[in-house]
């Protein structure tokens, strides 16, 4: 593992700022329907989560205007650690799925261009699924490895739906983002082989994406090793600083 990989995995903070909310509010699997917050609403939200010691930003080109506006917003701050996706497009309400070498590359310059960014912390292959039909029939893998080699990104791995698949692509990348929470654990192997083998782990659906109470889904996480950050999206300051403090309070008892 290179040092530039390492440094991200010790340096992220234990809660990361999901931003689906930020730029979408079709096709998602929330409780509430809720509006798309403002340019203000969203920089207040950003300096408490500064204040509060959380330093990751979870985004993607499927999250809609996500990735403008974190772009715009902090554009002179170079300290996030930002991880975002390749593979998945929503427009019109739909979602499609493209991994093939010119859309990877492509969607890699955009999101450059959008995050004001000369070089991407984490990329994600945003699985629709079949990860292991992505791994082993498209090029994805090997276009993210050069451009990694290239410097357009310093690390890359996979949000997966299957064990296999996460686990295949850890033996050739340095993440994967799955879905571990109080009432699913069918992916905690993928969590026990990346503490095994020195790879990050990123949380998705921690609270159920949004159905599950806090404190007691976050201290069931909180017990498991091998966790980097759980990505947490909200919109909301009360509740970024609700979750922080289950965080803290949970680690100084200890």
């Amino acid at each position: 593992m290179s040092n530039i990989v390492q440094e991200l995995i010790n340096n992220l903070s234990y809660l990361s700022l999901g931003t689906v909310k930020f730029g979408r509010n079709q096709g998602v699997k929330y409780p509430k329907a809720f509006e798309l917050p403002t340019d203000s609403d969203i920089s207040s939200l950003l300096s408490l989560a500064k204040d509060l010691g959380v330093n990751g930003l979870d985004t993607a080109p499927a999250y809609g205007l996500s990735e403008q506006r974190l772009g715009k917003l902090i554009q002179n701050h170079d300290d996030w650690i930002i991880t975002t996706k390749v593979g998945e497009e929503f427009e019109n309400g739909r979602s499609y799925f493209d991994f093939s070498k010119k859309h990877v590359e492509q969607s890699i310059q955009r999101s450059l261009k959008r995050l004001n960014r000369e070089s991407l912390d984490i990329v994600l292959i945003h699985s629709d699924g079949n990860d292991l039909e992505i791994l082993n029939n498209t090029p994805v893998v090997e276009t993210l490895q050069l451009l990694k080699d290239k410097g357009d990104i310093k690390s890359f791995g996979i949000s997966s739906k299957t064990v296999d698949g996460a686990i295949k692509a850890l033996e050739v990348s340095d993440w994967a983002m799955v879905t571990y929470n109080i009432e699913n654990q069918s992916e905690k192997p993928v969590i026990d082989y990346a503490h095994k083998n020195n790879k990050g782990i990123l949380i998705k659906k921690a609270l159920g994406s949004g159905y599950l109470q806090p404190e007691a889904a976050l201290e069931y996480i909180l017990e498991c090793s091998g966790v980097t950050s759980i990505i947490l999206g909200t919109i909301n300051p009360n509740h970024l600083r609700y979750n922080v403090d289950i965080i803290n309070n949970f680690n100084s008892s200890r």
